[in-house]
């Protein structure tokens, strides 16, 4: 009999807001896989679930996920690290796939449950909500992002000065996630529409390496990939 696939989502970053399902998920697999840094050190969703999780007693698979957009690389790696799953599943073994946040929103997950159907349509497919970045950074930062008939966006920023102008001005609440590289783009959008004041970012919200930068000082400041921005107009 074939395991189950589980993409269980683990949280922005606290391990005290990975969910009970999501806890309970993780004592149960027989196999936890998480995204693997290449250099060996701890990839952000296995420091999240390193108190929850006894490697000694589970049996834990590393994998690698090429950051690159060559097309034949990405195909070549991806193939390989489903069918290292698939080879678990296939030994009858429930295998929860952690990622951080929330499986189903921009989530690595999201590819691996796609090749897995087309490949191996038989594996059972399960996912575990998480709480997002976008949550956390909500109630860290103390912002409401929609009341009433508010219209939020979830945007990955990218370097358009009018396409992100577009944005901001046609909604109540933007988050911008993937921001860290186009930090100047955004700035000089804030200063145009005068919301600087109206713009909070923060870097690995809710875990022990969080950081709430003062938006004024970012024009300086080199950001971690796992940055995002909320503008609340």
């Amino acid at each position: 009999m074939v395991g189950t696939l589980y993409g269980l989502g683990v949280g922005p970053g606290d391990p005290e807001l990975v969910t009970v399902k999501a806890f309970r998920m993780l004592k149960e697999s027989n196999v936890i896989a998480y995204p693997k840094k290449r250099k060996g050190s701890k990839s952000y969703a296995h420091r999240i679930i390193d108190v929850y999780v006894n490697p000694k007693e589970k049996e834990m698979l590393g994998l690698v996920f090429p950051m690159t957009k060559d097309p034949e690389i990405l195909e070549r790696e991806w193939s390989k690290t489903v069918e290292l799953v698939y080879e678990k599943l296939q030994q009858g073994k429930d295998v929860a796939f952690v990622t951080e946040g929330d499986p189903l929103l921009y989530s690595t997950f999201i590819h691996m449950q796609k090749l897995m159907q087309e490949r191996h349509p038989e594996v059972k497919i399960k996912t575990v909500a998480g709480i997002s970045s976008i949550n956390g950074a909500a109630s860290r930062l103390g912002i409401p992002l929609a009341e009433g008939d508010d219209q939020v966006a979830i945007i990955p920023a990218r370097d358009d000065y009018e396409t992100m102008k577009k944005v901001i001005e046609e909604n109540d609440c933007i988050i911008f996630i993937k921001v860290a590289k186009v930090m100047h783009v955004m700035l000089d959008v804030l200063k145009e529409l005068e919301l600087l004041d109206h713009a909070s970012v923060v870097t690995k919200v809710t875990s022990d390496e969080e950081i709430i930068w003062d938006i004024r000082e970012l024009d300086r400041v080199d950001l971690e990939y796992l940055t995002l921005m909320v503008v609340r107009k």
